[in-house]
């Protein structure tokens, strides 16, 4: 995949949450996360578990551990996803949405089981999720939805659970991102020469044609965002900066072919044109999880070290106030969809708002049929 260049163009951003509606049908939230260990112990038997069915050699699997034994073996994302549900929480009640919010994994505790088994014994009935993963493809969306099937099947008397589409586009999630930028850019004392480096995680090259119902979607909704972002910096600072949208976190067989360009191959060809300073941005992520911190905040950062480039990294969105409200903002868009009213969805940008039930076709299991929720190839 050849690299991609982002020009700012023209767009003005600004997202300012309205109050929520009722939240009526449904009884709960259910945030769907991927997991991650939280002592020593975890780190080999989640690893297993990301990786089952993909024959990944063990001293690989060793390999990737020692990044998370290095941090005390302990992934940041549980606490993140903890941090989240109490912004959540303070925000729907400031704004009147009596909703209780459930948290299940993909990959580690809680499991995605254990909270729709919990959401049964409390006799939730009817529920919404929102997957922490903001783009079309299959790891990022199929895969959730497949692992939420087989979890509702194990659970006697489980709630019927609808997907909030993704928010890629929406203003709450443009908005962290790009005071998250401007930040960054202030902390370098960055000039218009500074580049901006979106980034976000590699998959293999045939998942992200197949993505989406258009081929190559997961690549055009980053370098959507990677422009809508880049225009509100100018729009916020009178400074245009070019940018490049670039990955990281490959992984799996070597003659696989992933996206590229790699975000330290890019810092390398940068710096031999001259430039001497980046903000790298990470839109694939909402949350400062592992591959945000191993992969930009080590490595790439040591990368960066090497060749004398000034560097330094946009925040996540986290718990930003905007990205919150976009949260709950989706809910009662997804809410107002189920009551018949009329929804005219916040989004930015020049491509389509994502849809809330996954069309046929959508990101396809590139292995196996296996069936999945909130689709109508379910």
């Amino acid at each position: 995949m050849a690299e991609i260049t982002v020009q700012p163009t023209n767009d003005k951003i600004s997202f300012m949450p309205a109050s929520a509606p009722s939240a009526y049908p449904y009884e709960a939230l259910l945030l769907v996360s991927f997991g991650g260990p939280e002592q020593p112990d975890d780190v080999m038997p989640f690893l297993e578990n990301v990786t089952r069915g993909r024959a990944v050699p063990r001293h690989r699997l060793r390999e990737v551990g020692e990044h998370y034994f290095a941090r005390g073996g302990r992934s940041p994302i549980n606490d993140q996803c903890r941090g989240l549900i109490t912004a959540l929480r303070a925000d729907f009640d400031a704004q009147g949405a009596d909703l209780p919010i459930y948290w299940g994994n993909r990959n580690w505790h809680p499991y995605l089981a254990d909270a729709v088994q919990q959401m049964s014994d409390d006799g939730v009935r009817r529920a919404a999720y929102f997957v922490t993963s903001m783009y079309a493809s299959y790891s990022g969306c199929r895969q959730y939805r497949e692992d939420l099937f087989d979890s509702v099947q194990r659970v006697t008397e489980a709630p019927a659970l609808d997907r909030v589409r993704h928010g890629y586009d929406h203003p709450g999630f443009i908005a962290a991102f790009a005071d998250a930028t401007v930040k960054a850019l202030a902390d370098l004392g960055a000039d218009t020469d500074t580049r901006l480096v979106y980034v976000t995680h590699s998959i293999p090259t045939a998942m992200a044609r197949a993505s989406g119902i258009q081929p190559d979607t997961y690549v055009a909704e980053h370098a959507e965002v990677a422009r809508l972002v880049t225009s509100a910096v100018a729009d916020r600072t009178g400074r245009v900066h070019e940018g490049d949208l670039v990955y990281c976190s490959r992984s799996g067989a070597p003659d696989v072919p992933w996206l590229v360009p790699d975000v330290n191959e890019r810092l390398a060809a940068l710096r031999a044109i001259g430039v001497d300073s980046v903000v790298v941005v990470p839109i694939g992520f909402v949350s400062d999880h592992m591959e945000v911190v191993h992969d930009l905040d080590t490595e790439a950062a040591g990368t960066a070290a090497r060749l004398g480039l000034r560097y330094a990294r946009a925040a996540t969105p986290g718990t930003h106030p905007a990205f919150v409200a976009m949260i709950r903002d989706l809910v009662m868009e997804r809410a107002g969809v189920e009551r018949g009213d009329r929804v005219d969805p916040l989004a930015l940008g020049q491509l389509d708002a994502h849809w809330h039930a996954c069309p046929r076709g959508c990101c396809p299991n590139p292995t196996a049929s296996r069936n999945a929720l909130g689709g109508s190839d379910s």
